[in-house]
């Protein structure tokens, strides 16, 4: 399929600039007069221009633009940098019409292998997202991190999409998680919904608290979405909704770290970013900006194989008193992380979850004797 009608070039003056040669611009490929040769790509960045999600935008159209000029600037990595940056995404007649085209343009990459970064538009977009992975007839694992639930039943879309993602039909959502929202700003009754269905969800709270334990989830996701709302407004003061607490952008970078070096992730996007809001020295912009960089550096860090069977990863059975007798635990000899088993019927859309991510806490908890919360949630998804 080609994609390239689907976008606009980046605008002229970003790309006519002098870089340095050690600067994260002169490592990529960009749609300047050319649309770039995907041919050996492992990452595209997609700029989103949609702002009709939300009842009111300033200019959410410059956002993609805006981050651009920041990201260009950063310094090159480590990693080989086989990265493009396609332009923007053209806005449908209709917003459906774009969840279509992001659905499409995401299908026509990740069949190639490539992983797409969106950037801009407003948080709803993330529908189009995930409907990208609707023909690989699998579940996925969504992974968002916002400081709301975004499950309103009425409202804009920017307020429901996540209840749309959940809803769709066909229903190929595996498992959802959600991180950093704030209690005070999200229905009780929506939080009982989510532990009904036995997804995952940590408060801002118990993210400070607890982060090392946020890996795991985020080792699981499929494909992550990100409101930069979940960041206090004093670092990401550009956000379409800012909010005063929140996670810190060193946080952020955190998270997007660990989401880059999770080989199972495939797609992200980092939405809800006005730059009308922003402070002078558009300091949201550069926030995000960091974000991405941090996001390829974790990419181009990828240590494991996910071959449990081979000499890569130690075996570790964990006999209990109970049902189940045994507990199978895998530790990467290169990473260090963990995985555990989870027996289920064997049926071919399950194959890729029978081993989940887990911490080095889920097999101390097995060592007392106990079964670790995740291992049962997980094996009730899997019923």
């Amino acid at each position: 399929m080609n994609i390239q009608s689907f976008f606009e070039p980046v605008p002229e003056f970003l790309w006519q600039k002098k870089y340095p040669d050690n600067s994260f611009f002169k490592q990529i490929h960009w749609y300047g007069e050319e649309f770039p040769d995907l041919k050996g790509i492992q990452i595209a960045l997609v700029g989103l221009k949609e702002a009709r999600g939300i009842k009111k935008s300033e200019s959410v159209e410059r956002a993609s633009l805006e981050i651009r000029e920041k990201l260009y600037d950063l310094k090159r990595g480590v990693g080989p940098y086989r990265v493009a940056d396609l332009g923007d995404l053209i806005p449908g007649d209709t917003l459906e019409e774009t969840y279509e085209r992001i659905q499409r343009v995401g299908e026509a990459l990740m069949k190639q292998q490539i992983l797409p970064i969106y950037i801009g538009g407003t948080h709803d977009l993330d529908y189009g997202q995930y409907l990208s992975y609707q023909k690989m007839k699998k579940l996925v694992s969504l992974l968002t991190i916002d400081a709301k639930l975004d499950m309103e039943e009425d409202g804009p879309l920017s307020d429901q999409h996540t209840q749309e993602i959940i809803l769709h039909q066909p229903n190929f959502l595996f498992s959802y998680s959600h991180l950093a929202y704030q209690s005070f700003l999200v229905d009780p009754n929506l939080i009982n919904v989510i532990e009904k269905l036995y997804f995952d969800h940590m408060r801002l709270g118990v993210v400070r608290k607890e982060f090392k334990e946020i890996e795991p989830l985020i080792r699981n996701a499929d494909f992550l979405s990100f409101d930069l709302c979940a960041i206090q407004s004093s670092d990401a003061p550009g956000a379409i909704d800012p909010q005063p607490f929140g996670l810190t952008a060193e946080e952020a970078c955190q998270i997007c770290w660990f989401a880059g070096m999770n080989e199972k992730l495939s797609s992200i996007g980092i939405y809800g970013y006005d730059p009308y809001f922003d402070d002078a020295s558009n300091k949201t912009a550069k926030v995000t900006a960091v974000m991405i960089w941090y996001f390829i550096e974790g990419f181009y860090s990828r240590k494991d194989s996910l071959s449990f069977k081979s000499s890569d990863y130690i075996k570790y059975n964990v006999s209990l008193d109970t049902q189940p007798n045994t507990l199978v635990f895998y530790k990467s000899k290169r990473s260090g992380k963990w995985w555990m088993e989870i027996p289920h019927n064997e049926t071919e859309k399950f194959d890729r979850v029978s081993t989940v991510p887990c911490s080095y806490s889920d097999y101390q908890v097995a060592q007392k004797g106990e079964i670790p919360e995740r291992w049962i949630n997980a094996q009730i998804k899997l019923l």
